[in-house]
């Protein structure tokens, strides 16, 4: 990377921060009107105006100051666009990541603006709309929120272990919620904010399969940032386009993740469905 393009990067973290804040307002407002929804891939699988209205601002406002940048967003793939990832500097954009929450006015709602050059994460910005709460990280510079430095919490075991018996309760309750005819049953509902929370050392882990490339770019940059590991749930590189990450604050709860997990196929988000 020349100095000019290290210098070109810093502009673009500035002008992803700028759009990430207009476009949490965007959100803040459309949170306390009346929403028109529908589904996409399955009826839990929601979209709505605005999903469509703040990833339009934002392409088109990127676009508008790097015309020669390319661009991946959630509501343009749902809709038909090809999902590739190439050499060229690429924006990848979740405009409303927690739909769901979002629909239900639950606060766990966050912009995602990731960006790659070369197939490799140069920076990420994720903007916690209704908590004010902006997340940076750039390749080299550290991960932020609100200018505040983020550092992992460095843990090497996780929680207290538990039994067979209770464990075969847990997962029997859990069975019958996820059977139940709602939306979801959530975590915070926000896979880019539970991110942020290995960043800034309040979990120590998270994984996850059937994620798409939006879902991650920013956060990952962040976690790097802030000294933690993003990795694939096969203990391997992230592969950005594989829809599965693991990460973990420290190297060691990452490996335990991964030797725990037996692996869901939901395909790659370049090849199509």
């Amino acid at each position: 990377m020349t100095s000019t393009d290290s210098d070109c990067w810093g502009e673009c973290l500035d002008v992803a921060v700028q759009i990430a804040r207009k476009a949490g307002k965007v959100v803040q407002e459309a949170v306390k009107q009346e929403k028109r929804v529908s589904s996409k891939s399955t009826p839990t699988d929601l979209v709505t105006e605005a999903d469509h209205q703040v990833e339009e601002l934002i392409i088109s406002t990127l676009r508008e100051k790097f015309p020669s940048h390319r661009f991946i967003g959630e509501e343009s793939s749902a809709a038909g666009e090809k999902c590739v990832l190439t050499d060229s500097p690429t924006w990848i954009i979740d405009p409303i990541d927690g739909t769901c929450n979002f629909v239900h006015s639950f606060p766990m709602v966050a912009v995602s603006i990731g960006f790659a050059v070369n197939k490799e994460l140069e920076l990420g910005v994720i903007y916690h709309c209704l908590d004010g709460a902006l997340y940076t990280g750039r390749k080299g510079h550290g991960a932020f929120c609100n200018g505040v430095r983020l550092q992992v919490s460095k843990e090497k075991e996780i929680g207290a272990k538990r039994d067979p018996h209770t464990l075969d309760i847990f997962l029997g309750n859990m069975k019958k919620l996820l059977s139940a005819p709602a939306h979801g049953v959530r975590i915070i509902g926000s896979s880019t904010l539970a991110l942020c929370h290995i960043a800034s050392g309040a979990a120590e882990a998270y994984y996850q399969f059937g994620l798409h490339c939006w879902d991650v770019a920013a956060a990952a940059v962040i976690i790097r940032e802030a000294g933690g590991c993003v990795m694939d749930t096969t203990g391997g590189p992230l592969d950005l386009m594989s829809r599965r990450v693991v990460a973990a604050g420290s190297q060691e709860v990452a490996d335990y993740i991964v030797q725990q997990l037996q692996p869901i196929s939901y395909g790659r988000d370049d090849h199509d469905p």
